[in-house]
């Protein structure tokens, strides 16, 4: 006989482009197709704290998600959608205080009872300085915003999760699962120890039973299904014997879910439907340890921005598995495997072994540098084993023969994000600071700038500075002012790893053209733009590292022209150029004009992103050398692509 049925996780959909009004036309769509909870992906110069006419900003807005520079953006994204019936996600790290304190505004002009409003921020900052670069401030003062962020909460929105440690990005960025384990507990517990001291002791249980994790599922389902019953485990562990939360419910380990996107491969794309499927089993098959909400990418991902069927196609792969098979049906699936058992006892101890190595090193905060570099490190090892075919990718090192897929024929077969979005969200920015009471702007930023000198919560002063009309460029400039900027580590050491696989011909072409050029080959690597998503860029100065180059990369966030300044300083041989948000064409447009105007336009520019073939085609007409996408994933050849392109007396073809 079989229990009565579960409910079903909360389905979503991670979205937004463009504009706000494009979002919420989006958002409305997909709710009336069966979706249970909004999604929000902001753009870049939003998870940053620019405006959208910034410098900075330029070529980013509206492409990884929506732009909302006020509160009228806000207005805008949640038009006809009752807050105070949504459950809202919101994938905002940085900026989460002032995200949280516009939607807040926007409920209360819907005349919404705050107390009941149900979502989450993201508002983890440490995985930022690992994995997604999108920080603004230095550590301390972000884990400070964090806290502030969840005792605001506990007071005034006590169905909110004021915080979802994200241990998505750390297997993005080619974490173990003993890794993603003790990283974002490790995380979680630097949280925990920052918030004790701001709600008393007998609300801290409950602000606990608030704290959620986001978490990715890679391919191997079995080893992810256990990872997932392990992270049960030791929260609840950690919190009852580190911590001394007594309440069962309070140590109940509470996550959301996006399947992985690393593995989704741009040859045969349509075989990621199938890694989709696989990847969902892991954090729903297993009762104990299944997801609260999952939310899936699209087949199509690695080729550029879905389209609304692409979505709606795995909405309807959650709907399936939930309403058509039986698995909502049974008890805990796994309970009592010994395989199981065993898998699942070793990736704890795997993981109480790196905690202890954290803690020994005076916590998260302190050990950011130590978990940046071995993360880069554990990344290498994925990518050199996928080169030597030690794993299987079907598609791209095995199998690779196949018939032209008919989803990726003809025009219209990935969304394009409308060209003209940039310009109109500027020019409702520049109408919006021309109608709004300049006076009341200043004083509520002055009255920020104040919070955050002070130590005062910044919540109020940030929902004030809302409701008077600040922008988000503008709030982002009051928190810069008062606790500092930050350059996170960028993990690559320069000392080479131990890896010589298929290294020896790369290193004597790198010296025979080093001796030709009377110095060691030096490669600048850059990342224009606000795009954090640095493994690739990483993983390229890595292996440039190990072959012999003399590499010169700063990390993320760089202009044009600082790029330019550096080749020119660094008398760079060739640069190399990472961007993974969509902004390539304008930003390297800018960055050649700049090369040639500086005198360097006899350096060879390269360039690596999901880039599409159209788009490749005009970069090589602006002067790039070599477009590389995700389907390039044999570094060693690149690696020797770069040094003939440098050689002033080419060597033939290895």
């Amino acid at each position: 006989m079989t229990q009565a049925k579960e409910t079903p996780w909360l389905f979503r959909t991670y979205a937004g482009h463009s504009t706000a009004k494009a979002s919420n036309a989006l958002y409305r769509t997909n709710l009336a197709k069966g979706q249970t909870g909004l999604s929000v992906a902001f753009d870049l110069p939003t998870q940053t704290g620019y405006d959208s006419d910034h410098e900075l900003a330029r070529g980013e807005v509206g492409k990884v998600g929506v732009p909302v520079s006020h509160l009228g953006d806000m207005r805008a994204l949640f038009d006809a959608i009752p807050l105070e019936q949504m459950n809202t996600s919101m994938t905002i790290n940085a900026t989460a205080p002032w995200l949280l304190a516009l939607y807040i505004a926007v409920a209360e002009e819907q005349g919404a009872d705050v107390s009941k409003l149900q979502g989450t921020v993201q508002n983890d900052l440490i995985k930022e300085y690992l994995s997604r670069g999108t920080y603004i401030c230095p550590p301390k003062p972000s884990l400070r915003m964090i806290t502030d962020v969840a005792a605001y909460t506990q007071k005034h929105l006590p169905k909110w999760n004021p915080m979802n440690v994200c241990s998505y990005h750390l297997q993005e960025a080619g974490a173990t699962p003993e890794q993603e384990l003790a990283f974002a507990l490790a995380t979680a517990c630097a949280v925990l120890d920052d918030l004790k001291g701001k709600v008393s002791a007998a609300d801290f249980p409950n602000m606990v039973g608030r704290i959620s994790f986001f978490v990715n599922a890679g391919i191997r389902f079995v080893t992810e299904m256990c990872k997932m019953r392990a992270f049960v485990d030791l929260w609840d562990e950690i919190l009852l014997e580190r911590y001394g939360v007594t309440e069962a419910k309070y140590r109940r380990f509470r996550y959301g879910v996006q399947v992985n996107s690393l593995g989704l491969t741009e040859q045969q794309p349509e075989n990621n439907v199938y890694r989709i499927l696989i990847e969902m089993l892991a954090v729903t098959l297993s009762k104990k340890a299944r997801a609260r909400a999952v939310q899936l990418p699209a087949w199509n991902e690695a080729l550029g921005l879905p389209r609304p069927w692409d979505q709606q196609w795995s909405l309807r792969m959650q709907q399936i598995l939930a309403y058509e098979t039986d698995l909502l049906e049974y008890d805990d699936l796994f309970d009592g495997n010994p395989a199981i058992d065993r898998k699942v006892d070793a990736l704890k101890q795997g993981a109480r072994e790196e905690l202890a190595q954290i803690d020994a090193m005076g916590g998260a905060v302190a050990a950011i540098d130590y978990m940046k570099g071995r993360l880069v490190e554990a990344n290498a090892e994925r990518i050199s084993k996928i080169e030597a075919k030690e794993t299987i990718v079907v598609g791209v090192n095995r199998w690779t023969e196949a018939a032209p897929s008919p989803l990726t024929a003809g025009d219209g077969a990935i969304m394009q994000a409308d060209p003209e979005a940039e310009a109109d969200q500027i020019a409702r920015l520049t109408a919006w600071r021309a109608a709004r009471d300049e006076g009341r702007v200043q004083a509520a930023l002055s009255a920020l700038r104040a919070a955050c000198a002070n130590g005062e919560n910044v919540m109020p002063a940030s929902i004030a500075a809302a409701k008077a009309g600040a922008t988000t460029g503008e709030w982002g400039a009051t928190v810069r002012a008062a606790f500092g900027q930050y350059r996170g580590p960028t993990g690559v050491s320069k000392a080479p790893s131990n890896r010589t696989e298929g290294l020896d011909p790369i290193r004597e072409a790198v010296q025979a053209v080093s001796s030709r050029l009377g110095r060691q080959l030096k490669f600048l690597v850059g990342k224009p733009g606000l795009d954090g998503h640095s493994n690739g860029a990483e993983q390229i100065a890595a292996r440039a590292r190990d072959c012999g180059m003399d590499i010169h990369y700063e990390g993320i966030r760089l202009t044009p022209a600082e790029i330019v300044a550096s080749a020119a300083d660094q008398e760079a041989h060739v640069v190399g150029l990472s961007i993974l948000s969509g902004s390539h064409l304008p930003l390297i447009a800018e960055t050649m004009d700049r090369m040639r105007a500086a005198g360097l336009d006899h350096v060879p520019v390269v360039v690596g992103g999901i880039i599409p073939e159209d788009d490749a085609a005009q970069l090589r007409a602006m002067g790039v050398a070599a477009v590389y996408t995700p389907k390039d994933f044999e570094l060693n050849r690149i690696m020797m692509d770069i040094v003939a392109l440098v050689d002033p007396a080419p060597i033939a073809a290895q």
